[in-house]
């Protein structure tokens, strides 16, 4: 049985550093975004991974069904125990699809969904402060782009968290603290949840 644990918060909240080193700590703990699954994917040449690269090399969208595939695969070929995804799910369809197929799947169990909270300020002086500080800025680092990206994450979060509140299942944890209290936090948390 493998424990899966979800993180998710705003651009620039640091779910994926915190993710990765709490990966790092730990040898029975592997981590996963949704992007690195789908390269994984496309890599591997399976026929799973070309029907992702068809939408993804035209810039659309994954069809949910393929996205929920391809993270229950991801999750139970995974070299550990315990599974941690961040960015994951961005809207109430992603969330809905991935508890359908979690009611039916015997070989993982979701423990725990740990948001970043960060407010939009804080956030943006991060993004923005990664695009001033970076030698190669990202497409995303700026302002509307950023602006999109945070309405694209508060649009679906209040029913995100009412779904995983009602099922006793999320963890809120404070990501405008020094990175160590945070790493520490949330590693303290899945800890004690595994």
């Amino acid at each position: 049985m493998k424990k899966l644990f979800l993180i998710i918060g705003a651009p620039g909240s640091g779910k994926t550093t915190d993710a990765e080193l709490i990966a790092a700590k730990h040898e029975n703990i592997t981590h996963y975004s949704t992007g690195d699954m789908f390269r994984a994917e496309v890599a591997s040449g399976s026929e799973r991974g070309a029907l992702i690269d068809s939408f993804v090399s035209k810039g659309n969208l994954v069809p949910i069904e393929i996205v929920i595939e391809t993270i229950v695969t991801a999750i139970k070929n995974a070299p550990t125990p315990i599974v941690v995804i961040d960015g994951y799910p961005r809207s109430s369809e992603q969330m809905t699809e991935l508890d359908t197929y979690l009611n039916t799947e015997k070989e993982v169990e979701l423990v725990s969904v740990i948001e970043v909270q960060v407010s939009k300020e804080v956030a943006c002086q991060r993004v923005l402060g990664r695009a001033a500080d970076a030698q190669v800025v990202r497409e995303d680092d700026n302002v509307e782009v950023f602006n999109n990206r945070m309405k694209l994450f508060t649009d679906p979060l209040a029913a995100i968290q009412a779904f995983y509140v009602n099922k006793a299942l999320l963890k809120q944890i404070d990501g405008e603290r020094t990175i160590e209290v945070i790493v520490d936090e949330m590693d303290a948390f899945i800890q004690s949840k595994i």
